[in-house]
């Protein structure tokens, strides 16, 4: 791969848009983030967030089986599979299309992506993610019935999994294959499809794995020299609009870790962003961390954006 650079990309839902037609025009302009990591001459893996889709897919299939008797509800596993396969079908498409404006011919596919947990991960017994509609009491009953966790919310209840920790990437060999084939693969979408091993079958587990730490482990599977994060700030700010407020620039890894210590970041939100920085920093000699926006996303590549963490 003549020395390049491999940056693993990891989008935020910001960069994907919510419904189907701002998907559309989010990864169009994600798209030119990535053309311009590719004209630095970087090889590139992409990860992405999936929550708004996953739960329309989720919503949408528990709706029409709840009217169609004939039908049964759809596990999570497969609305996992199913929101990998059409956020990949935009975004490879767009991607596509901004190389082939700039002259660039680069392949581009989305790897359906398994990930194995650990059926005893503590998250099962403590679900954080909530999911799909409002439920009404009666249907918040019919769920625990079949074993699924319900919670308390505005207006009624919803649905919670749990989110455990990413153990190991079941197609790592065919991403790798593809990266030194110098193409651009999607991988890993929404943290992967979340499996348990059960003999030489590959089960799939009611749970949404962290797509921060699903990043984290693919940079470090790949050994990766960037992991770059885009989110909606351009840069991480702590003490968030207090007086003392301050912005991150370049810091190291043992400052970020004391900043965890000290609670500066949400759990769920900027704090595993953290953790699978810190993480993926400590795996290897010379590697960078990056957390930024779309639009700063080259600037921060090369060192003159976004928190930076080494």
């Amino acid at each position: 791969m003549e020395n390049k650079k491999t940056v693993v990309l990891a989008l935020g839902h910001r960069a994907l848009g919510t419904t189907l037609p701002e998907q559309k025009i989010a990864a169009q302009e994600t798209a030119k983030a990535v053309a311009d990591l590719v004209e630095t001459g970087a090889n590139v893996l992409i990860s992405h967030s999936n929550a708004p889709q996953i739960g329309m897919i989720h919503t949408a299939l528990s709706e029409f089986a709840a009217n169609h008797p004939e039908y049964t509800s759809c596990p999570m596993s497969v609305c996992s599979a199913m929101s990998q396969g059409y956020i990949g079908y935009d975004l490879q498409n767009a991607i596509r299309a901004e190389l082939m404006i700039r002259g660039i011919y680069k392949p581009v596919s989305t790897v359906l992506t398994q990930v194995k947990v650990d059926p005893y991960d503590e998250a099962f017994y403590e679900p954080t993610k909530v999911i799909g509609r409002v439920l009404s009491e009666e249907e918040a009953a019919e769920e625990e019935k079949k074993g699924n966790f319900v919670t308390e919310t505005e207006g009624g209840f919803r649905r919670i999994v749990a989110s455990p920790a990413p153990q190991e990437i079941v197609e790592i060999d065919t991403i790798r294959a593809l990266l030194a084939a110098d193409q651009i693969v999607i991988c890993c979408g929404g943290g992967g499809i979340p499996v348990m091993e059960q003999g030489v079958d590959l089960k799939g587990a009611s749970a949404i794995i962290e797509k921060d730490l699903i990043s984290g482990l693919l940079a470090r599977e790949v050994n990766a020299d960037v992991l770059m994060i885009l989110t909606s700030a351009d840069q991480v700010a702590i003490n968030y609009k207090a007086a003392n407020e301050r912005v991150l620039g370049k810091i190291s890894a043992e400052e970020a870790e004391e900043y965890m210590k000290e609670n500066h970041f949400e759990r769920g939100k900027m704090l595993p962003k953290f953790e699978a920085s810190v993480e993926f920093v400590r795996a290897g000699k010379g590697r960078r961390a990056i957390i930024t926006s779309v639009p700063r996303a080259k600037a921060a590549y090369m060192g003159k954006a976004g928190t930076e963490i080494q």
